[in-house]
């Protein structure tokens, strides 16, 4: 469905570069329709970054105190800012619009199969840069598209256990591990109070709002209503979710986080008690899945063998 919405808004962003174009050269006298295109282009790019921008400054007004090691400097800013909006750009003009996986030529078998899990308004074409990296590596994967977009969370539940349960079958592999970007986390962890641990190795959320977050006010429908945060607190719906988790299935999820994320604010919010939280800074949100940073860590976590083969139990998960 989101492939679908975001074409419809691609060609309504193309008609507008051609109206503009045109304008540009009836009412402003811009001789050269290439300059004209490009002068469109570019107020559409404006525009895309002033969406980004405002983003920042909404997450800025409620954020958490970054730590001294994350603090950034002027080209820092600048960074942050230009790899959010360049993968902003990517994900919903183009990643997204083409939503597919890479196979990878042989698995290995060495280690477990992986399910990618999207978040808000989204779809498995958010996962392009780690399926490649998943392919190049031998590990088999899927991707799960959570629909409708705007149900409630647990609605989604059943669609992860269908897509566990096939990918199992294909792969012959009694367990898998999930990594959940966003809202998928909080799909991941309802999963797993559905359903239990038996078939779950580790929980990767990335950038999830594990107590909410206050820019979920400003979008629409049943998941955003349950990612709120209310006079400061998680929703009732993320508290009830939090009550019901044993310190055994904290163990099993591993929190990776930034602490400039434009969407989950306070960004302290990705942090969860009992799990591996794993620190990053100088990234927005949608860039967490593309960041080299980041799938450098992922893949690690995905890959190191005592961690993924340890019962639910393991001490050193504490």
């Amino acid at each position: 469905m989101i492939a679908r919405i975001l074409k419809w808004l691609m060609l309504l962003q193309v008609l507008a570069v051609l109206g503009f174009a045109c304008l540009a050269m009836q009412a402003w006298g811009v001789a050269s329709p290439a300059m004209a295109v490009l002068l469109a282009v570019a107020m559409l790019l404006a525009m895309r970054a002033l969406i980004v921008a405002r983003n920042f400054w909404q997450s800025r007004r409620a954020s958490s105190p970054v730590p001294v090691q994350y603090q950034l400097d002027a080209l820092g800013v600048a960074r942050l800012f230009l790899g959010e909006l360049r993968a902003t750009l990517w994900t919903s003009s183009w990643g997204m619009l083409r939503p597919r996986l890479h196979a990878a030529d042989t698995i290995t078998g060495q280690c477990l199969p992986v399910l990618l899990v999207h978040g808000y308004v989204c779809n498995r074409g958010y996962w392009t840069q780690l399926s490649r990296q998943l392919a190049r590596a031998g590990i088999a994967h899927d991707a799960v598209d959570l629909e409708p977009i705007v149900a409630d969370i647990e609605g989604f539940v059943p669609q992860v256990e269908q897509a566990i349960t096939r990918l199992c079958a294909r792969t012959g592999s009694g367990q898998v591990i999930l990594v959940a970007h966003s809202m998928g986390g909080l799909v991941a962890r309802a999963w797993l109070r559905h359903y239990g641990a038996a078939r779950v190795a580790r929980i990767i959320t990335i950038g999830t709002p594990h107590h909410g977050t206050e820019l979920a006010s400003l979008a629409a429908g049943a998941n955003a209503r349950q990612m709120s945060r209310i006079g400061g607190a998680p929703s009732g719906w993320l508290a009830q979710l939090a009550a019901s988790e044993t310190p055994e299935t904290r163990a099993l999820i591993t929190s990776m986080y930034s602490h400039h994320d434009n969407i989950v604010a306070p960004q302290s919010s990705a942090q969860l008690p009992g799990a591996r939280n794993l620190a990053f800074g100088g990234i927005g949100h949608v860039a967490l899945a593309s960041d080299a940073r980041v799938l450098r860590q992922l893949l690690e976590e995905i890959t190191i063998k005592k961690e993924v083969a340890q019962p639910p139990s393991a001490t050193h998960f504490a």
